[in-house]
């Protein structure tokens, strides 16, 4: 058996070239992720340490976050924030979780001049959040008001009676852990309830008079849980002006003084790329790719479910969360 020496040599040379061209690709494709990630890293580091007025997205049901709150209190310490947007699209949620969001912007408030601007829905414990601003604005047909606190509770004490289930406690005192879901409620749980809801409502419209300067009266009223418009809102003087995002911006270049035309920058409480090692960095964006993949399933599966259902112990927020969550 012959070999033709001329043709292995050309196939020995053919096999190191295509080598070679795969290895080039991989490095240029290697290259341009690597200055991707250095650049987008480099350009959000900048983004933050340049003049610019600072957005925060007040989304979805409030909760109360430690996380927002730190973050909160780095823009107050930013040298390079010059002023803060309170981007709100949100139908309320947790009494505590709005207060803490609107004590947290408040001691903001007294180092940067922030404005509120509520989108599709700024209602309840959301309308509770624009109040910690110093003027706000709302579409003319956004949706807010909503003023009001609530308590709900289940009783599936039928349910059980059905599937021949049947519940019995040990109490240390006829109101401990009153109302229960397996029982009617009695009235002394309802009149504790009620003195607990009654006692938080009349401070959410004790901190609608002083922030909106209305008489208390004239606060009580509007407090009576209805939903108005963002044009209602502001002939009632719960909201400022009707605009939306430039409305905010240029009151504060008008009132404010901030210098025209700054980069608005929108911060969140994402871990910040520039604070991990780059192999770290790497790791996170494959990473991400894949648990994206393997999650995003599961999570709209659990979509199915309200998130204001997952709610626990007082809350003021609108019915219609959805109307928000599906809102970008």
């Amino acid at each position: 058996m012959s070999v033709d020496i001329d043709a292995l040599v050309d196939r020995r040379r053919l096999r190191r070239k295509v080598t070679f061209w795969r290895v080039a690709t991989f490095v240029v494709i290697a290259a341009a992720l690597i200055g991707g990630l250095f650049y987008a890293a480099g350009a959000s580091n900048l983004s933050k340490r340049s003049a610019h007025v600072a957005r925060i997205p007040i989304e979805g049901v409030i909760i109360e976050d430690r996380k927002s709150l730190k973050m909160i209190e780095k823009i107050g310490e930013s040298d390079a924030v010059k002023g803060v947007i309170l981007s709100i699209n949100s139908p309320g949620g947790s009494t505590t979780g709005g207060e803490a969001l609107y004590e947290a912007l408040r001691k903001l408030a007294e180092k940067k001049p922030v404005v509120a601007e509520i989108r599709t829905v700024g209602t309840s414990a959301g309308y509770m959040v624009a109040l910690s601003s110093d003027h706000i604005v709302a579409r003319y047909n956004s949706i807010t008001g909503s003023i009001g606190v609530l308590f709900q509770f289940g009783n599936i004490e039928k349910l059980m009676e059905t599937v021949g289930v049947e519940m019995e406690a040990v109490k240390s005192s006829p109101l401990k852990a009153e109302p229960d879901f397996y029982s009617q409620s009695t009235p002394e749980a309802r009149a504790m309830l009620a003195t607990l809801v009654n006692d938080s409502y009349d401070w959410f419209v004790g901190l609608v008079a002083e922030r909106r300067s209305l008489e208390l009266a004239t606060a009580r009223d509007l407090a009576d849980g209805r939903i108005l418009s963002g044009n209602d809102a502001r002939e009632a003087k719960l909201v400022d002006a009707i605009g939306g995002e430039d409305a905010a911006i240029a009151w504060l270049e008008s009132e404010k003084g901030v210098k025209e035309d700054l980069p608005v920058v929108t911060w969140t409480t994402g871990e910040n790329l520039d604070e991990l090692p780059f192999a770290s960095r790497i790791s996170r964006e494959f990473g991400k790719g894949i648990g994206m993949a393997l999650l995003d399933p599961i999570r709209d599966a659990k979509g199915l479910i309200s998130r204001g259902l997952t709610l626990d112990g007082l809350v003021s927020v609108w019915q219609a969360s959805d109307a928000a969550d599906n809102n970008p």
